[in-house]
């Protein structure tokens, strides 16, 4: 396995942010790891990563473990995490080279960057000084840092945070280009970003693991994980909804917009329509959907 986490726990005073957690991922793989803000993503990347020493458990990254060789793990990971390190004096070129010197490249180094350039995209831009980059050119060039050692694993926190429609699919793209070859373990809050990428995802909550499964797996699974979306002209009071047996959980997008999860859509429609009658509510929309990756993580993620 390129990635084997085993029984790790982290804890930050009396709070246990990583709880007796286990998965692995093999070569080739491109993963999501998923999981609601708190819930321990970043605190286990920056373990694996080396970054965050854990206070149980152990993690392997191609064979080595993390906290008895530090150096050799990192050399095998490629790491881009959320708040993308960048220093925005400097000309992209510039930072590229100050990386390859810390990986000590040597004479690589200059054919190096050269090819990282091409391959995320920087070509256009490679003069500039990172400040003056965009926000998707920026993530390309946390992106070349990560990749210049050509490392066997990429970690990838968030990865296409704050970037607009279509820096979004530019990103997904390399890293669908970069999975060919290299084990990919990224999060995202952007769920039909993982759909898109992932065949696999592990989903945690509250530093527990809760799902480490295909996409298929997890559809076929059931889960209770479908979803009713209710859209009416009214205002309507969520106590009426916490009071439906059949509704799970419940979601306001907007007003009169309620996305309401069941365990059986065909029966929450006909209640629903019973409902609208004795309120007068004005239905504007009632469709359903059932094996969404959104539905499945609301089912299985503690929601408030």
């Amino acid at each position: 396995m390129s990635i084997a986490v085993e029984h790790l726990t982290k804890r930050y005073g009396g709070q246990t942010a990583v709880n007796d957690l286990s998965f692995s991922v093999g070569q080739g793989e491109i993963v999501g790891f998923l999981g609601p803000n708190g819930a321990g993503k970043s605190t286990t990347m920056k373990i694996i990563t080396g970054y965050l020493e854990a206070d149980g458990g152990t993690v392997t990254v191609m064979g080595k473990q993390v906290g008895k060789d530090p150096l050799q793990t990192k050399k095998a990971i490629g790491y881009l995490p959320e708040a993308n390190p960048l220093y925005y004096d400097m000309y992209v070129r510039e930072f590229l080279q100050f990386i390859a010197d810390v990986h000590r490249l040597g004479k690589a180094s200059r054919t190096r960057i050269d090819e990282v350039i091409a391959v995320t995209g920087l070509t256009p831009e490679y003069k500039k000084t990172i400040g003056a980059l965009s926000k998707g050119y920026k993530q390309r060039v946390g992106l070349a840092a990560a990749l210049l050692h050509e490392p066997s694993v990429l970690i990838l926190d968030e990865p296409t945070s704050g970037l607009d429609p279509n820096q979004i699919i530019e990103i997904r793209e390399l890293i669908r280009n970069l999975g060919m070859d290299k084990t990919v373990l990224f999060s995202s809050h952007i769920l039909q970003e993982v759909e898109a990428l992932c065949d696999r995802v592990i989903i945690i909550d509250k530093g527990n693991l809760v799902a480490d499964a295909r996409l298929a797996e997890l559809r076929n699974a059931g889960n209770g994980a479908e979803e009713v979306t209710l859209v009416v002209k009214e205002i309507i009071d969520p106590a009426l909804f916490a009071a439906e047996a059949l509704i799970t959980q419940y979601r306001q997008k907007g007003e009169g917009h309620w996305t309401l999860t069941t365990v059986s859509s065909a029966d929450l429609k006909k209640r629903l329509l019973e409902l609208a009658l004795q309120n007068n509510w004005n239905i504007v929309s009632l469709h359903s959907e059932s094996g969404s990756l959104e539905a499945i993580f609301r089912s299985l993620t503690t929601q408030s």
